[in-house]
């Protein structure tokens, strides 16, 4: 039951930022006076529909992996006046913008709940001892939470690597963290010695990381495998409009990190195997969520951003392309061919569809 619990705690996250996304388009939709067909929660068939006055549908449908809102004329020309692409160009790019908007809207404003009532999570370290005496002098302590890296602020492990990447074996980095000390914590500046070379392949490989800072390793039984011994801390030393600021940092680092992770798959840097479709989602997210509000809270959060910045892309099928479809008309005077554009919006969604498909197959080998 634990288990089913927390699936379905995780389609629920899911299901609320998608419906806040749509929200937003029929909200910007209702200030302009666009002419809304249906607002729906979820896919399939419909297990509650209401008809308003206007003609407007709502309706909860009975998978909740989606949903939409649906305007007059998206795909086509229509006679009537309020049809959406009968609408000035600008207006359709606001409306098209809108989910995301909502989407960073809520996902900020979780940050902001979770950095006020649980602190921000940190890396705390565990560090093991070196047989080279100068390691372990110019080294991290146990139970050291990292607040900034060579004058970095360090909000996620990305941010860590960002700060050493290129340093060399024997090199000292500066760390400010916060330590244990006299029966409380206090913040100073350190300088840690790298164990090895700071080279990474990608934004995965966090093994180089921790070997680089020397951070202890915990064996199995077997001795066959390890776990390197770091742990998010919840950290509540900062003020109030540092927090502020802070949350908002956060929520921008997060959004960096899915193009950092976009262009190392371009390039080949990056495997399809480390990406995750709906169903790895759903698994990541239930295992996170149910651990802890805090944990609730950012995982909730970080899926708001990456929705956020997903939908902006310019891939067919996404809003991002609609909206260069929308500002194309807008220099050129009329739209390209409709009939062309849904034939092409289409194909990406059959294509995106494929995607997750692919790489949720990838995950099981």
């Amino acid at each position: 039951m634990g288990t089913i619990g927390s699936v379905l705690l995780a389609i629920l996250i899911l299901l609320a930022m998608i419906t806040v996304h749509e929200f937003g388009h029929y909200v910007a939709g209702k200030i302009f006076r666009f002419k809304i067909n249906e607002f729906a929660i979820g896919f399939g068939p419909a297990v509650f529909k209401h008809k308003k006055k206007n003609g407007e549908l709502i309706s909860v449908r009975c998978l909740p992996l989606g949903g939409y809102c649906a305007f007059e004329g998206e795909d086509s020309d229509e006679a009537h006046p309020d049809a959406f692409n009968n609408k000035k160009p600008w207006q359709r790019i606001i409306v098209l913008l809108a989910g995301a908007f909502m989407n960073y809207v809520l996902a900020l404003l979780l940050i902001v709940v979770s950095f006020f009532a649980c602190g921000q999570l940190l890396l705390m370290t565990y560090t093991e001892p070196s047989d080279v005496a100068v390691y372990n002098e110019y080294s991290l302590h146990d139970r050291d939470v990292i607040l900034s890296c060579e004058g970095k602020d360090i909000y996620l492990t990305s941010d860590l690597m960002d700060a050493l990447e290129g340093k060399k074996q024997g090199d000292l980095v500066t760390f400010v963290v916060s330590r244990e000390e006299n029966g409380g914590r206090s913040e100073r500046e350190v300088q840690v010695m790298l164990r090895a070379d700071a080279s990474f392949d990608d934004v995965t490989d966090t093994a180089a990381l921790w070997n680089a800072l020397g951070i202890e390793r915990q064996y199995s039984e077997d001795g066959q495998s390890f776990t390197y011994r770091i742990y998010s801390a919840s950290y509540k030393g900062f003020g109030f409009f540092e927090t502020i600021g802070r949350s908002f940092t956060y929520s921008f680092r997060i959004g960096g990190t899915i193009f950092k992770v976009l262009g190392q798959l371009l390039t080949g840097d990056l495997g399809l195997s480390a990406f995750g479709g709906p169903v790895s989602t759903i698994k990541l997210t239930s295992q996170i969520a149910s651990r802890s509000l805090q944990q609730f809270l950012e995982i909730s959060a970080y899926i708001g951003v990456n929705l956020a910045v997903f939908n902006l892309l310019p891939i067919p099928a996404l809003d991002g392309s609609k909206v260069v479809f929308t500002a194309i008309e807008w220099v050129r005077g009329k739209p390209i061919n409709r009939k062309a554009e849904a034939i092409i919006h289409a194909v990406g969604f059959v294509l995106l569809l494929g995607f997750a498909v692919l790489v949720d197959v990838l995950q099981l080998f």
